[in-house]
């Protein structure tokens, strides 16, 4: 479902669930200014999400979570670097930036944990879905079987094109990975960097029937969505998060 700002899926989470979940487009992006590290009132979230806090920390194309399991204070800073947040705590949401990687939003109804995963290539390539649910499980005792994973609009097949360097790593990461490379030549192809994730989602044991994906490129799509493929340099990024709602 689309507003004019941010795109959710009723079939990944809905108001029933007691989960606020949102994948943001430029227009959303606008409203928002917060400081990478530090929990902010998330005063420009849309409708019942108002209540809660979003938290962003910066990304440096790894696999490490940041776990957070007690309340956030106005004072917290999370010095440091990762590509994923999970929480059991209600009244926060987690937030990832991009503009072309891939926003992967994880919530599991059974222990009430939410999950939200930036993954370019790298992290993709070094397993960073695999590895969050991995997380989720240790912390929290989640049985994979139980989370539903929604993954959000990022460079699509159509536009994503990637040199041998990424190619030689792909079968690190998928055997099967000419299931997710379309027009191999001369050392170049088009990766479908939401398949090589929905299938490593699987593979961690996640439910086909519980993946849901929004099918829509961020390079494609101008009106929509930033793109650093684009416009060859970094003018904005798209804020997605997902959180507990606060009782």
């Amino acid at each position: 479902m689309t507003s004019d700002s941010v795109i959710t899926v009723p079939a990944f989470a809905s108001t029933r669930s007691g989960v606020r979940h949102f994948f943001g487009t430029r227009r959303h992006a606008a409203r928002l200014a917060y400081e990478v590290g530090a929990p902010a009132p998330a005063q420009e979230l849309e409708g019942a999400a108002r209540s809660s806090w979003m938290l962003s920390v910066k990304q440096v194309h790894g696999t490490d979570a940041l776990v957070v399991d007690r309340a956030l204070m106005s004072s917290d800073r999370f010095s440091g670097g990762w590509d994923a947040l999970v929480t059991d705590q209600r009244g926060i949401m987690v937030a990832v930036r991009t503009a072309d990687c891939v926003p992967v939003l994880m919530h599991d109804p059974k222990r009430k944990i939410v999950a939200a995963v930036h993954a370019g290539w790298r992290g993709a390539v070094a397993g960073i879905v695999g590895k969050t649910i991995a997380v989720m499980e240790s912390r929290f005792g989640t049985v994979p079987e139980h989370v539903q994973v929604s993954i959000g609009p990022s460079a699509g097949v159509c536009c994503y094109e990637v040199d041998q360097t990424v190619l030689d790593k792909l079968p690190e990461a998928y055997p099967d990975y000419q299931k997710v490379v379309r027009g191999h030549r001369d050392g170049k192809a088009h990766l479908d960097l939401k398949m090589l994730i929905k299938e490593q989602a699987r593979h961690a044991g996640i439910q086909q029937d519980a993946i849901t994906c929004v099918n829509l490129c961020t390079i494609c799509h101008e009106d929509l969505f930033f793109s650093y493929r684009r416009e060859g340099k970094v003018i904005g990024t798209m804020v997605s998060a997902i959180g507990l709602a606060a009782l």
